[in-house]
């Protein structure tokens, strides 16, 4: 059963139906009674009712309930909220649906720029077509389906495009992700439901709009960016590939800075007011360049660390006891964090059930980790980073020091791994006990183009190889066998985020060079697919109101 279509003008009043908990097995005639004793009308009172979020609480893997959130019409609507309003779980459905913030003048001479395909890029780009603005959406690597090509040329050959990569060229860098859609930003006005809808028109699962936990998958994400591409196209944006940009024009008067155009590689200058930079975590050159260029910008806390496999099966044991395998259940997560003796945090990072390793570099000479998984989660492998936090003290004196030492870690990791884009790896009992592995045993690592058995201890700083090996057991009271010695890890774990914030303000402009919408992971300002797409938004909103003032 299906979400119900957000409100419009002479639609029907619902009524939301918060946390209806049924046990995992209910039959399905459960759902209707509970909504009927909720409500307490009877079931000739009922005229419809849609599952808008279903979720699962696993606390108890031997008494696992599915929670439901209902949207409900009835006859009386009226008389049931007032007689039931002082129940917190019942309350009007609000309107959810998306409303643009301005049109596009008739006499716009300037068409906005938006900078990255990445969500962020995506839905800026999309927002801004949507509101007539038409805008030029560049990006420096190529179409998705030449792009994946080029991907699997790292994976399979050890052949890197610097160009073209897990990082760069259209999807941006969750294109090869496990595509999860939840996120811990609020968002009152609803954006975020407008980024999931927009992705089932563009052939996500309807499923996305309402399970807990939504994810899509790579396979399934390339296709959607395509369908969207073209809806932006049909819209009258122009979207370019292959178009690195270089430089900006900066007009400089007194105090005053403003941007009047960017410069691509290939020496074309297109004249604009508005540049929303959706660049991404690993635009690295980009960074320097725009700090060149005197933009302003400050170094940010990040994360580094491992990537850590293990049997997904285990994973489903842990979390759901015997209803490991449910249909309804899928492949387990999980989230954890342990605070460590010598002050930094460890945590699990994008964990990826039933997926995959993969290299993610975008640099040449340098090894970099990241998970994937299919829309199916049905691969043998979990992974997840395992991270530790660091800080601008741990690399200090520059805003651009945290990629320098992302670098370091980088480069040390390709040495290890042979110099071949094989990854360094060693298995779980062997890194809490000190010692260099030679064979792999029950978990086979997934990470194409290869693994490199060694000593991962010269791989990160000492005081992250401290920090992991003392949460590893931690986490194992916690995840029985996450400890388990033949579980693999793999590193570098580096672009966890962007290791800069371009600092904006309250109108989304750069501090100090207006006409510049920093957003996105890149800008520092989101961690993920739908906060990505939902700042992507927002930046779309404050150059359309910007272009109209």
């Amino acid at each position: 059963m299906l979400e119900l279509p957000p409100l419009k003008a002479g639609s029907p009043v619902l009524i939301r139906i918060t946390e209806i908990k049924l046990p995992l097995d209910h039959a399905e005639p459960a759902l209707k009674s509970a909504v009927l004793k909720k409500l307490a009308v009877p079931a000739a009172e009922l005229v419809n009712y849609a599952v808008f979020r279903r979720g699962y609480d696993a606390r108890k893997p031997s008494a696992i309930h599915l929670i439901y959130t209902v949207d409900a019409e009835v006859k009386n609507e009226a008389a049931v909220l007032t007689r039931l309003s002082r129940d917190r779980h019942v309350s009007l459905t609000p309107d959810m649906s998306y409303k643009h913030v301005a049109r596009a003048p008739e006499n716009l001479k300037r068409r906005p720029v938006v900078i990255g395909t990445g969500p962020c890029g995506l839905f800026a780009g999309y927002l801004l077509a949507e509101m007539g603005f038409r805008p030029i959406i560049l990006d420096r690597g190529k179409i998705v389906r030449e792009r994946t090509k080029d991907t699997f040329g790292l994976w399979r050959k050890r052949v890197l495009n610097p160009e073209s990569n897990v990082q760069f060229g259209e999807g941006g860098a969750g294109t090869f992700s496990d595509g999860k859609l939840h996120s811990q930003v609020r968002d009152p006005e609803y954006r975020g439901r407008k980024v999931l809808t927009e992705f089932v028109k563009a052939g996500a699962p309807e499923e996305i709009l309402y399970v807990s936990k939504p994810h899509i998958g790579t396979f399934r994400l390339v296709s959607m960016v395509e369908n969207m591409r073209a809806t932006m196209e049909s819209l009258g944006a122009e979207v370019r590939f292959q178009s690195k940009v270089e430089n900006l024009d900066i007009e400089v008067k007194g105090d005053e800075r403003r941007v009047r155009g960017v410069v691509l590689a290939n020496g074309e200058t297109i004249a604009t007011d508005a540049v929303v930079l959706a660049v991404g975590h690993s635009a690295r050159d980009t960074f320097q360049m725009l700090y060149d260029r005197g933009v302003y910008m400050e170094a940010k806390p990040f994360s580094i660390g491992v990537r850590i496999e293990h049997p997904q099966s285990l994973i489903d044991r842990c979390r759901f006891g015997k209803h490991a395998g449910h249909p309804l259940l899928g492949a387990a997560d999980y989230k954890l964090v342990h605070h460590c003796s010598n002050g930094r945090d460890v945590y699990s990072f994008c964990m990826c059930p039933g997926g995959q390793v993969v290299a993610a570099t975008s640099e040449v000479g340098h090894v970099v980790t990241n998970g994937m998984s299919q829309y199916s989660r049905a691969e043998r492998n979990a992974n997840s980073g395992i991270v530790v936090g660091i800080t601008p003290a741990d690399y200090p004196d520059h805003p651009l020091a945290g990629i320098a030492f992302q670098r370091q870690w980088e480069q040390k990791a390709f040495t290890a791994g042979g110099s071949t884009y094989e990854a360094p790896g060693q298995k779980v009992g062997d890194f809490l006990a000190g010692r260099s592995s030679t064979a792999f045993g029950t978990v086979l690592p997934s990470y194409k183009p290869g693994v490199h058995l060694t000593d991962l201890s010269a791989c990160l700083p000492d005081y992250a190889i401290e920090a992991i090996r003392e949460a590893l057991p931690a986490f194992d009271r916690q995840i029985k066998g996450y400890a388990m010695d033949d579980a693999i890890i793999t590193g570098v774990e580096t672009r966890t985020s962007a290791p800069v914030r371009i600092k904006r303000g309250e109108d989304f402009q750069s501090l100090n060079t207006q006409g510049l919408f920093p957003a996105g992971e890149g800008a520092g300002y989101a961690g993920g697919i739908l906060s990505a797409a939902i700042d992507g938004i927002r930046a779309a909103e404050a150059v359309a109101l910007n272009l109209v003032a």
